[in-house]
């Protein structure tokens, strides 16, 4: 794995052209789309990622090839951004929200906090997106984050769970005795604001935590995509009511330039093929998740519990409280995120 910092000093005009032209096109005829994903591709997404690519190469005649790399496989997980923004590789996939340090208002699309403080699901969530103005306003996201990409919304799921842990908890002062994995951004700010010691880290990173005990609890997403890292591993207690990810958004990043230079019906293969995503990712994670609780709880000896009381209140004050601290301190969060509550008032 290279470092992305050495790669631009190092070599800013060749390794851009170095990386770019050969993926360009693989044997004369068709372009390959790189995309280095922040997830080893064993992951339950990358699953959906492939089969998007299944349908872009099919709409385009075998013109463009999506080829999915590992977490790590070019750059660093916390460095893809970057790395398509430079053309280093041509594509990316994660969670809008794991740029929230680039722009806050990336919150709103990945995992807007708490349902956006308003009752967004994933399927109203998908309705503001495609019909509401969220279409319009995630393309303005990479302009006003500073970066040269074509993004495209691929897989809104959700309610995420709570998370796992060692021992049954009863309240919120139970939960505040553990060290947390929660998501990064706002979600992760939320539970330091009540209280909770959470450390966000990668997906991959999570069950080996778990075992060395620099973390005694975790969240993930929900039983089909936790079950695959192996949390009940090492924990039994499994709570799914969580306010904290009600909808979640994973998408993909193209570099501008590698965009600009696609063909027509190229582009609106990327577009069709996106579209289809939004919908299938959500049908095919409700019946996976079914099947892998069932497993769960069935064979691995996990334990299902209600999420204590106390916790709703405490976390809803706290992701509400950001959600003003948001609007107060940049214009496009305030403008995104009163889209979305206008569209709640009408369709929630």
């Amino acid at each position: 794995m290279f470092n992305l910092k050495t790669l631009v000093k190092t070599a800013a005009i060749t390794a851009v052209s170095l990386a770019f032209a050969p993926a360009a096109f693989a044997d004369g005829h068709t372009k390959v789309l790189r995309i280095q994903s922040v997830l080893p591709t064993t992951g339950d997404e990358i699953k959906m990622v492939r089969d998007f690519g299944e349908d872009v190469y099919a709409l385009t005649g075998g013109s463009l090839k999506l080829e999915v790399l590992a977490a790590g496989a070019v750059v660093g997980s916390r460095d893809v951004m970057d790395a398509v923004d430079a053309g280093l590789v041509e594509g990316g996939f994660a969670w809008t929200h794991y740029w929230a340090g680039k722009h806050v208002a990336a919150n709103l699309f990945g995992a807007p906090i708490a349902g956006a403080g308003v009752g967004l699901d994933a399927l109203s969530f998908l309705s503001w997106f495609q019909y509401g103005g969220g279409k319009e306003l995630y393309d303005q996201l990479w302009d006003e984050m500073g970066v040269n990409v074509k993004g495209f919304m691929l897989q809104p799921v959700g309610p995420e769970a709570l998370g796992w842990f060692s021992e049954p908890i009863a309240s919120m002062d139970d939960f505040r005795k553990y060290r947390f994995r929660a998501p990064p951004g706002m979600v992760g700010q939320a539970y330091k604001d009540i209280g909770v010691a959470s450390v966000a880290m990668g997906g991959g990173d999570i069950l080996p935590a778990l075992e060395k005990g620099t973390i005694d609890a975790a969240e993930w997403c929900c039983p089909v995509a936790d079950m695959a890292f192996g949390f009940q591993k090492v924990l039994k207690h499994y709570y799914l009511q969580g306010l904290h990810q009600v909808v979640v958004n994973a998408d993909l990043y193209v570099n501008g330039d590698f965009y600009d230079a696609l063909t027509d019906t190229e582009k609106k293969a990327l577009e069709v093929a996106a579209n289809a995503s939004l919908s299938k990712s959500m049908s095919y994670r409700i019946l996976a998740n079914g099947k892998a609780l069932k497993d769960l709880t069935d064979n691995h000896g996990v334990i299902l519990h209600d999420t204590p009381a106390d916790y709703f209140p405490a976390y809803m004050g706290a992701a509400k409280a950001l959600l003003e601290k948001g609007a107060e301190e940049n214009e496009f969060f305030a403008e995104v995120w009163q889209s979305q509550k206008d569209f709640a008032d009408v369709a929630v």
